[in-house]
């Protein structure tokens, strides 16, 4: 099977306190903040490499993200991937899920990727839009299905759960077809000592906006249909005054100052 993964590096969840905007450019600015693989794309890594270790063939990743982002993408190359792609320009800064689906696809092209099945997280940590599977599928004239809960392949069709608020609904869907798979379906592998001394020898190629087949009103910003609004940022000085005393003491001085305020209790 030749089985494409969608990932995306994002900020690491774990600083999002660090995260701003610029209120020029409005984009978050991630200077100074780790990235890291988005977690539902590793569950999508993983269900890609178990078809693969079930039915032969090569894991593709693609990715578009700045080329400073290759590290992340090399950890996809360790946790089993075959090869990757990155699509880095410019060009492409600022696009939305429509703009970034079409870009992706475009690439798949450029790559010349006969996929048997495209896979992707759900959604990512720093978006959650739940909207690349269905629009990669759209461009692609694929039958699409997201948020899977579980997966499984035979003859030309796969058999997968999709979670719904109250369970799952199971589906049968002809292959090819695009799949986004739902966070915590399975649990991605570690990457080893041996899977990193590998993904040295395993090809990473970067693409330009000039490398690719793209209409220029479908990328970056100015392709996104989805524009921001005003940018307004509160003031976020306060004063503070710090309690001391015994907890009854502490609860007393409250008391006082929300009544001072003018909040009758």
């Amino acid at each position: 099977m030749n089985i494409v993964v969608c990932v995306k590096p994002v900020p690491d969840p774990e600083q999002y306190d660090k995260l701003r905007l610029d209120p020029v450019t409005k984009r978050l600015v991630r200077e100074g903040i780790d990235s890291i693989v988005n977690p539902t794309d590793k569950n999508a890594l993983e269900a890609g490499l178990a078809l693969r270790d079930k039915f032969g063939g090569k894991v593709i990743v693609v990715a578009m993200c700045p080329d400073f982002n290759a590290p992340q993408i090399k950890e996809c190359l360790a946790m089993g991937a075959d090869e990757a792609y990155i699509l880095s320009d410019r060009a492409f800064g600022g696009a939305d899920t429509f703009a970034t689906s079409y870009t992706l696809v475009q690439g798949f092209k450029k790559i010349g990727i006969e996929a048997d099945i495209v896979l992707g997280g759900n959604e990512s940590a720093d978006g959650a839009t739940s909207q690349m599977i269905s629009q990669i599928g759209e461009w692609m004239e694929l039958p699409h299905v997201s948020n899977i809960i579980e997966m499984e392949v035979e003859d030309g069709v796969a058999k997968v759960k999709k979670k719904t608020p109250n369970g799952y609904v199971a589906y049968e869907v002809e292959l090819p077809a695009v799949i986004g798979i739902a966070r915590g379906a399975n649990k991605p592998r570690m990457v080893t000592a041996m899977g990193i001394i590998k993904s040295k020898n395993k090809p990473l190629t970067i693409y330009g906006k000039a490398d690719l087949d793209v209409d220029e009103k479908y990328i970056g910003l100015p392709g996104s249909p989805t524009q921001p609004g005003s940018f307004i940022e509160p003031d976020m000085a306060r004063a503070g005054v710090k309690i001391e005393g015994e907890p009854e003491e502490i609860a007393d001085k409250i008391i006082d100052v929300i009544k001072k305020s003018g909040y009758q209790l």
